[in-house]
């Protein structure tokens, strides 16, 4: 049974970093969450990670669960959290795994840390908010064109609009969404709820790094890079990883066909063992 340790890191700025690590395995692999969750790694790819030899890192960003709130951090500023983390625990490479709002954290990354990260994976990830050629909003759900759009007026737009008593925000799952919540991918349930205790000033965060400059180029991502998306995914379209698949040298695109946001997880101990392959490499 893989057990999950949990320790507070301190940073060289005064904040704390809630760090989480399963202590086991030859190859670490650093966990970036989604948007509002905490960032327990995902249990259900434990027994894979236990069979392939990986290693489980993990933390909070700022603002949810037990990390110090950092308002206005970029994009960017995952890779040196994934430095100071690696350095704490004497590691000198690892790979990267991102889901939803944690793709573009785990692409910082691989892009401002080269000679670090091994590998990449990207699970259903937003694309820049200026990318070129992209029509950003296309095929999104309209309580998530919302929210982004607000984010992109400036933060005083954002907190308004997330303050208001508007429309429920609604993300459109599908059926093969509703069916992975209903079985071990329910597990998502568990980083959500540990979340709220931090209210949305974290997700704001997360919405205003999003639509702003993200401090790379994907371009620059070098690694080898895997990009995984569902084709009904109304949260974040395809197209967005169509596009980071057009613009990253070495990406490979894995498209679900008729999976939505989160039933793409189930393609993901696939993505474990290309991870494997490309770090034995």
């Amino acid at each position: 049974m893989t057990t999950v340790i949990e320790r507070d890191l301190a940073m060289d700025d005064g904040a704390t970093l809630h760090v989480y690590d399963t202590g086991r395995g030859g190859l670490p692999l650093i966990w970036h969450h989604g948007t509002p969750n905490t960032g327990a790694p995902p249990a259900p790819l434990f027994a894979a990670a236990e069979r392939l030899g990986v290693r489980w890192l993990a933390w909070d960003r700022p603002g949810y669960g037990g990390s110090s709130p950092r308002p206005d951090r970029p994009v960017s500023s995952a890779a040196g959290y994934a430095a100071a983390v690696a350095d704490a625990l004497d590691l000198e490479r690892f790979a990267v795994m991102g889901h939803s709002g944690g793709g573009p954290h785990a692409l910082a990354c691989a892009a401002l840390l080269p000679d670090r990260v091994l590998a990449a994976v990207a699970v259903a990830s937003l694309a820049p908010y200026d990318a070129e050629g992209l029509d950003y909003t296309d095929g999104m759900c309209a309580s998530g064109v919302a929210a982004l759009l607000s984010a992109a007026a400036g933060r005083p737009a954002k907190e308004a609009h997330d303050a208001a008593d508007g429309e429920e925000y609604d993300p459109e799952f599908t059926a093969a969404d509703l069916t992975a919540l209903d079985g071990e991918w329910g597990w998502f349930g568990s980083v959500v709820a540990a979340a709220a205790p931090s209210g949305r000033a974290p997700a704001i965060d997360d919405d205003l790094a999003y639509v702003r400059p993200w401090g790379f180029d994907p371009a620059e991502v070098s690694a080898p890079t895997l990009l995984l998306h569902g084709t009904a995914d109304r949260i974040v379209p395809v197209a967005h990883s169509r596009w980071l698949a057009a613009r990253i040298p070495h990406a490979e695109l894995r498209v679900g066909e008729g999976d939505g946001h989160l039933s793409i997880v189930r393609g993901a101990v696939g993505a474990l063992e290309w991870i494997a392959t490309r770090a034995a490499g």
